[in-house]
């Protein structure tokens, strides 16, 4: 029997607790939103099949606990993590702060040279915005990777996000692959114009 993907890449979601990790995970994943919050306890994962460049790729996305009690649990769910989804709260500056300690621990926990890709979110309140584009863009730049503002509630850029880093992991595994010969031609994702912004 054939099997129903091309690959199976692992991504995680990390970021303080109360960005709207779950949020965006179900919003991608199920294309629902619930606005109850229940604190994630530990880790969890959802899975959705996308379509990039023609392949078949099967993402599995780890939802981790944002609080400092669970990051024993956490950071044991880096090391096999193909992409890391870092998120904070546009409206909570703090959150954004923490960033930098969340690198520190991709740079301690994961793998070198996993996919990283920059969240802010909750741009649906921009009422309450704390946390100026240009300060995460420049952030983005800083440490090499992509950035989005997403909305999980309003869907905006969620779908959009997830597909940049599924396509930033196959274009990097195409290129080290055992019987790639790195022909594989991947186009940027195409920017689409909506409120908030993706770089």
């Amino acid at each position: 029997m054939a099997k129903a993907y091309d690959h199976l890449f692992k991504v995680l979601l990390i970021g303080d607790s109360g960005v709207g990790k779950t949020c965006l995970i179900i919003r991608f994943a199920e294309d629902n939103f619930n606005s109850t919050y229940i604190s994630t306890i530990g880790i969890d994962f959802k899975i959705r099949t996308v379509d990039i460049e023609g392949k078949k790729i099967k993402l599995q996305v780890w939802d981790t606990a944002g609080q400092e009690r669970f990051k024993t649990i956490t950071t044991a769910y880096y090391r096999g993590a193909m992409g890391i989804i870092l998120v904070y709260d546009i409206t909570d500056e703090k959150s954004y702060e923490n960033i930098q300690n969340w690198m520190k621990s991709i740079k301690e926990n994961a793998s070198a040279g996993v996919e990283r890709l920059l969240l802010g979110n909750k741009c649906d309140i921009e009422s309450k915005r704390r946390v100026p584009t240009e300060r995460a863009e420049k952030l983005a730049k800083e440490y090499g990777m992509r950035f989005f503002e997403t909305s999980a509630k309003s869907s905006v850029n969620v779908e959009e996000a997830f597909n940049a880093l599924a396509r930033d992991i196959l274009l990097k595994t195409s290129k080290r692959g055992p019987n790639s010969k790195g022909q594989l031609n991947l186009k940027s994702p195409e920017k689409k114009s909506s409120k908030c912004l993706l770089v």
